[in-house]
């Protein structure tokens, strides 16, 4: 037996403002049948197939060391560049710049409630977005 995972839980001091900046972020939507109000202390959203939430808790206590658990995101229409652009105008603030002369590397961001989370290369910049998640058959085939 294997469980799977429900939603991914981010603890905040305001959820409402968490929901609507990762909202726009990603480019996910709130829950129709339980709308989120400004105040609400659980706010959930929810990706555009319905497969994906991320709900947002109020709690009292502020983040005192780094995130144990961070999202990596991945542009799928910009650049890396572009889309570290966008998430500032929308309030991220900049934590580390990790590109390197190759065009390869990261940056790290964090969003208003200084949680860190990272922008890879986007889609268009790689020549095959989806070879991270394909594993190389010739190293597990038997010979």
């Amino acid at each position: 037996m294997t469980s799977r995972l429900s939603h991914t839980s981010v603890d905040s001091h305001d959820a409402y403002a968490q929901a609507a900046f990762w909202s726009q972020v990603l480019g996910y939507t709130g829950d129709p049948d339980d709308p989120d109000e400004p105040g609400d202390e659980e706010c959930l959203i929810v990706s555009p197939d319905g497969r994906t939430k991320i709900l947002f808790i109020e709690v009292p206590e502020g983040r005192t060391v780094k995130n144990r658990l961070h999202f990596d995101l991945a542009p799928t229409d910009l650049t890396r560049d572009d889309e570290v652009a966008r998430l500032l105008e929308l309030g991220a603030t900049v934590v580390a710049d990790r590109r390197v002369t190759d065009g390869k590397g990261w940056f790290t961001l964090a969003d208003p409630e200084g949680n860190e989370f990272c922008v890879l290369r986007g889609d268009l910049e790689r020549p095959d977005p989806w070879a991270h998640l394909i594993r190389d058959r010739r190293a597990t085939e038997p010979r």
